[in-house]
């Protein structure tokens, strides 16, 4: 960007006023072209469809983003053989003209970061700071893999001669390619979660096919176009677009297909794991599977700051992260100061059109996710306790969105939405008597992709322990769950939140995308 002030999630909070004037000039010019036809890309080549789809913002649902090509199995059968042909022109290339383009790549990104961020915050529902940050940790994303792949000299090591008298043995390791990768991307981060997993397998020599959520086909179009002009060779990267249950399904089953990165729920992605070591070919597959972060509050923390980072992590982007702080663990002397903190905080929260700055909380994605809403609100008000939202949001112009209010509520422990991840605008909040229960209680999950710490110095030793979690945050009133950056804090889960132990924006990330093999060659 053309400011010096430095976007992450972190720093998002109080943004210079130029920051939302070009917002603002952006979002007028995005959307004065609502309402187009968009294509896949096979092939280097744009491809229709027999039907389409209409795509319309969570935002105001008379708003129409543009229609869609409906693809279909056989063009993910086209796109993957496309890919395959590329493939070893692609690994060919020497890695630092690969590193090249992709750098022009996340150059594009950044000198585009407010119109895309404008389309991104249409379609999702993101409010502009955090749509923003999404257009500019693609970027970052990107470029951090170059930078790891540089960095490594390509992942090529000589290693010392075999002593041997009389011979000369010359050894060598380098890491390759496997071939064509899938990539699926979620709704909620549809730029970041498709860009930087491309960015890796496409550094690394891979060429890829991608499908983002039908929810979000316009990110999909638009990323593929930034990378369509940095240069990539025809049939390197190619995007298809369709429901999961056929176009997902058939190109995750795809058997030219040698790897993949999903990212999704943990129905699917177990489901995806099994399948990719079935068969006589065992395949790599990065799956992140989502999560329920706990956030831990004991008798020794500063309130204030617990109560600011426990809102921003629950209803950021409306609880669909995730990293969301869906659970909160509280000491008894500390819990009705922090249940009335939370509260005062989440009623000054602006809900409404989150592409106006004033808004800082949107809609939730689409029809489906109020009706989980709705369904969890019951369950509440039969079984548990509600602390304050509970209700759909109506009046005026929200009627035409999907619009929920921010809820807290309370419920027994053993309850199932204490381990049941609901993507929503919703946290529980419960009692603890001591440190010990609380990580306890934090631990009993299935999930274990971030968790929250507000307490004592003398306790953070004890909390990093025995957390299990693959990202930890202590003492953060940015966010008690959220808010990782590329180069500051990797993200990846442990247990059921994802499968390989290895971090987006990591040092170890990157060479998930290769394979090892060894080289001796005798004089």
């Amino acid at each position: 960007m053309s400011t010096p002030y430095r976007l992450t999630y972190a720093t998002m909070f109080d943004p210079p006023p130029a920051l939302h004037q070009r917002f603002d000039a952006a979002l007028a010019d995005v959307r004065g072209a609502l309402g187009q036809d968009h294509a896949m890309h096979i092939g280097g080549r744009s491809r229709q469809a027999a039907r389409d789809f209409e795509l319309r913002s969570p935002i105001d649902r008379e708003l129409l983003l543009g229609r869609f090509a409906l693809g279909s199995a056989a063009d993910v059968d086209d796109a993957v053989v496309a890919a395959r042909a590329a493939a070893s022109g692609w690994a060919a290339t020497p890695y630092p003209q690969r590193i090249e383009l992709l750098r022009r790549a996340a150059a594009l990104i950044e000198q585009r970061v407010y119109e895309l961020s404008a389309a991104v915050a249409l379609e999702v529902g993101k409010n502009r700071m955090e749509a923003i940050g999404e257009v500019q940790e693609t970027a970052d994303l990107i470029t951090w893999y170059c930078d790891q792949m540089a960095e490594h000299a390509g992942f090529d090591r000589t290693l010392p001669d075999d002593p041997l008298n009389g011979w000369r043995s010359h050894n060598r390791t380098l890491l390759k390619p496997y071939g064509v990768w899938a990539v699926v991307a979620p709704f909620n981060f549809p730029f970041a979660l498709a860009g930087g997993p491309i960015g890796a397998a496409l550094v690394a020599g891979n060429t890829v096919v991608f499908k983002t959520a039908s929810d979000t086909a316009w990110s999909g179009r638009l990323l593929m176009d930034v990378f369509d002009a940095a240069g990539l060779p025809p049939g390197v990267l190619n995007l298809v677009c369709g429901s999961g249950a056929e176009v997902g399904a058939a190109l995750m089953q795809h058997p030219a297909v040698a790897g993949g990165t999903f990212t999704g729920s943990h129905e699917v992605g177990t489901e995806l794991l099994r399948h990719f070591v079935a068969g006589p070919r065992p395949r790599p597959l990065i799956a992140e599977m989502g999560g329920k972060n706990a956030a831990i509050v004991t008798r020794h923390a500063d309130l204030e700051r617990a109560a600011t980072g426990i809102v921003r992590s629950a209803f950021g982007l409306q609880g669909q992260k995730c990293s969301a702080c869906s659970r909160v663990y509280v000491e008894r002397p500390l819990a009705d100061a922090l249940r009335e903190q939370l509260l005062k905080q989440t009623a000054s929260i602006a809900v409404g059109d989150p592409t106006q700055a004033a808004h800082w909380m949107g809609p939730v994605i689409n029809a489906a996710a109020v009706q989980r809403y709705r369904r969890a609100i019951d369950a509440l008000q039969r079984e548990g306790q509600l602390l304050c939202g509970g209700r759909l949001l109506t009046e005026g112009a929200l009627a035409r969105g999907h619009f929920v209010a921010p809820t807290y509520a309370t419920a027994p422990y053993g309850h199932r939405l204490w381990r049941e991840e609901l993507f929503l605008p919703l946290a529980l909040i419960g009692e603890v008597d001591s440190l010990d229960e609380a990580i306890t209680r934090a631990n009993d999950s299935d999930y274990g992709l971030t968790a929250g710490f507000y307490g004592g110095t003398e306790e953070i030793a004890t909390f990093h322990e025995r957390i299990e979690a693959g990202v930890t945050y202590v003492n953060r009133p940015q966010g008690a769950t959220t808010g990782a950056w590329p180069g500051y804090q990797p993200f990846g889960g442990w247990k059921g939140s994802g499968n390989t132990g290895k971090a987006i924006g990591s040092f170890w990330y990157l060479p998930q995308y290769l394979r090892e093999q060894s080289q001796t060659v005798v004089d």
